[in-house]
């Protein structure tokens, strides 16, 4: 009969066009052999999204949906629906009203499941849908053990290898796969798993900003850890030291490779997943959002034979992206372009790309010297961390190759000094250095609720500091699309110091830095906090996002 009503989910879905016959009869195929629902496996093919299904149970068939996160554990209902029972019909109690039992569904059309509910605790079951990560976060709170005392909780903490992770159809796997699905699906670029005294809580980055989105009771946080180091190929017996791994899924048709890093804290052990989606890491140089004058001058940059080009600012600035549009730019098959990185983010066709492996020796600097034997013409190294690769760098440089890398500092002006402090003579920095570009990742006004609206005071007095006096300015009022912050992704902004003659001579000459920074100014260097407010006068970002984003930097 279960299988019936799934049937009959399925022949809706064709019916409404959402899916196809053959998509449908794919579907079933893989239904037998996994034993998983119509509706994952319809998923997990990606013909539909898991927000299509509940969309389709809620209008069409008139089941409406549940938000678990709003009602608290219940033992009542606990005794009332024992754990095994809740897991085997994947359903949640979540209130009473007299005779009448509201239960949580992942599949409300299992009437074998809402039957044996009934019987077994002698109310009428009221079905209710919610989604999958919704559920198993309730689920983990519902049965969480409120009455455990804390020697019981440290057991369930200290498990070495819970079998339930193990298990693909477990709470621990169900949870890791729903929980990095949503995150790939609302663009997040890390995942946070995050041990603490009273739980764990699950916390996405979206567009720069960490928000919460689940709490785990500890036995359910230790098994999604140990069922992410499984994936992961970590070893799960080491709990007291850091651990790196890597790990694939594919959710829409998209494959997202998920570097995963291990971190003992006195709680236990912090998780973070970086999602990097490789269709959508890749980008052109057109596509960064330069300014035509800033665009002139990175080409003019990497356009030369040799030299060194730097990217800097902090991490997760974007630095790597800007550096992987300028190869994609300067790839083709007359040049021989190698890279060394830590980590290898985006593959790239064409391009010799090697991973830093420092266990086994393999630094910046030593595989720097070995890539200069390997016949390059352009060479980009993932970080310029000290005196050792920076001299290899400048010396690959000064002997006719293409230096692309990164650095840690707030502005252009700032490379010069940092290498000056890591030990290279100002004269060689001279010689070798093409240019710098500073970067800053701001959000982006949302397209679907952007409205424009007079200046304030404030921000009027800022535009007009920096030159610039408008009559409206543009912001987001916030809608489903953006989540409701008005931001939906990140444009960067710039700060481009290109070297002529002049600059060149100031620096062997051991010019100090607002000496420097006053002459590339005079010569047209458009500061950070210039072109994020030029982004804001065309209503790409907001003046309050520059301000928290660029406030440090306004000056040299």
């Amino acid at each position: 009969m279960a299988k019936e009503a799934r049937k009959r989910l399925g022949d809706l879905l064709v019916e409404l066009g959402i899916i196809s016959k053959a998509e449908l009869e794919e579907a079933l195929a893989r239904q037998r052999k996994t034993r998983e629902r119509l509706g994952e496996a319809l998923v997990s093919l990606g013909y539909v999204t898991e927000g299509e299904l509940l969309r389709v149970f809620s209008s069409q068939l008139g089941i409406p949906q549940v938000h678990l996160s709003g009602y608290s554990p219940d033992a009542q209902l606990v005794r009332l629906v024992p754990r095994e029972l809740a897991e085997r019909y994947q359903a949640v109690p979540f209130q009473r009203d007299g005779d009448v039992l509201y239960v949580a569904f992942l599949d409300p059309l299992d009437v074998f499941a809402i039957e044996d509910l009934e019987r077994v605790t002698g109310l009428k079951v009221k079905p209710y849908l919610a989604s999958s990560a919704d559920f198993f976060n309730a689920i983990a709170r519902l049965y969480s053990g409120e009455a455990e005392g804390e020697g019981e909780k440290r057991e369930k903490r200290e498990e070495s290898r819970p079998p339930e992770a193990m298990d693909e159809s477990s709470p621990a796997a169900r949870f890791v796969t729903e929980t990095l699905q949503r995150a790939a699906r609302l663009r997040a670029s890390d995942v946070h798993i995050e041990p603490f005294s009273d739980g764990a809580q699950v916390r996405f980055r979206i567009d720069g900003r960490c928000r919460r989105e689940h709490t785990l009771p500890f036995h359910l946080w230790n098994m999604v850890v140990v069922r992410i180091k499984i994936l992961a190929n970590m070893d799960i017996a080491e709990r007291r030291r850091p651990q790196d791994g890597r790990m694939s899924f594919h959710v829409d048709d998209r494959e997202i490779d998920v570097r995963v890093s291990a971190l003992p804290t006195i709680h236990g052990e912090k998780i973070v997943l970086r999602l990097l989606d490789s269709r959508a890491g890749l980008k052109t140089i057109d596509e960064l959002g330069f300014s035509d004058h800033n665009y002139e001058l990175f080409l003019r940059m990497i356009r030369q034979p040799h030299g060194i080009v730097l990217l800097t600012g902090p991490t997760g600035s974007g630095k790597t992206t800007t550096l992987y549009a300028a190869l994609q730019y300067l790839r083709s098959d007359e040049v021989n372009i190698t890279t060394i990185e830590d980590p290898v983010e985006y593959e790239i066709p064409g391009i010799n790309q090697v991973q830093v492996n420092e266990r086994a020796g393999l630094t910046f600097a030593a595989g720097l010297r070995s890539l200069l034997r390997q016949d390059p013409d352009i060479l980009m190294v993932g970080e310029i961390r000290d005196q050792e690769t920076a001299e290899i760098a400048i010396r690959a440089a000064l002997t006719g190759h293409l230096v692309l890398s990164t650095l840690h500092t707030n502005d252009a002006v700032g490379a010069v000094y940092r290498l000056v402090d890591m030990g290279v003579p100002p004269y060689l920095i001279a010689a070798s250095l093409n240019g710098v570009v500073a970067q800053r990742l701001v959000r982006r006004v949302c397209s679907e609720c952007a409205e424009t609206y007079a200046p304030e005071a404030g921000e009027l007095k800022l535009l007009r500091q920096a030159g610039m006096d408008v009559a409206e300015l543009t912001r987001g009022r916030g809608c489903p699309t953006c989540g409701g912050t008005g931001y939906l992704g990140r444009i960067a902004v710039h700060e481009v110091l290109y070297l002529d003659e002049a600059l060149r001579q100031a620096i062997s000459e051991g010019a100090k830095r607002d000496e420097l920074y006053r002459m590339a100014r005079e010569r047209g260097m458009t500061t950070l906090w210039e072109d994020a407010l030029a982004k804001a006068v065309r209503g790409l970002t907001t003046v309050e996002e520059v301000l928290q984003e660029i406030a440090g930097d306004q000056g040299g």
